[in-house]
């Protein structure tokens, strides 16, 4: 039970709170709360893929793992309307944001201040042409889920998520000392 003391100071708060114009009420409270910024990442698999699957890659700078397409909302963008753009610009996969369904789970808080909205979709791989523009990303490939290349760390933790990748299976996924 709360005390009645603060009960009545929070009284008191909501309704001074309440009285101030909405554009006074949005700017305290985004002053308020925490800050996130908000990523969309798209897991494409191969439609056509037997087995465990094959799941789409992507090696960018500086190339020492593989990851995902994926990048960051812009300002008023809805999350799968920026994973279809992203996976565009990355790949050369062009979807209308209606192919793409949540993931489950769909987003992902990370410990370092962002979260990632993540889309699934399945493309056949033999009538898919790959685009990339070698300056974001060098390459682009369809890998075996039971035998993905080397990955970033953070596309290692998201995919752990999904029960994909070397940190399947570790709920939740370990967050690394050396992460800045």
């Amino acid at each position: 039970m709360i005390p009645r003391s603060r009960a009545t100071g929070r009284a008191i708060f909501y309704q001074a709170f309440y009285r101030m114009p909405l554009p006074v009420r949005r700017r305290l409270v985004r002053l308020a709360v925490p800050k996130y910024i908000v990523g969309a990442v798209t897991l494409v698999r191969d439609a056509e893929a037997t087995g465990a699957g094959r799941l789409l890659m992507l090696r960018q700078p500086p190339g020492r793992g593989w990851s995902l397409p994926a990048g960051l909302l812009n300002r008023g963008e809805a999350p799968v309307v920026g994973a279809a753009r992203e996976l565009f610009e990355e790949s050369g996969i062009r979807l209308p944001p209606s192919r793409l369904r949540p993931a489950a789970p769909n987003a992902i808080v990370h410990a370092k201040g962002w979260v990632d909205m993540v889309f699934e979709t399945e493309v056949p791989a033999s009538t898919t042409d790959l685009a990339v523009d070698g300056a974001e990303v060098f390459e682009a490939a369809w890998h075996p889920l039971d035998d993905l290349p080397t990955l970033t760390w953070p596309t290692a933790r998201l995919l752990a998520y999904y029960d994909i990748g070397p940190l399947a299976g570790q709920f939740p996924p370990p967050i690394p000392d050396d992460l800045p």
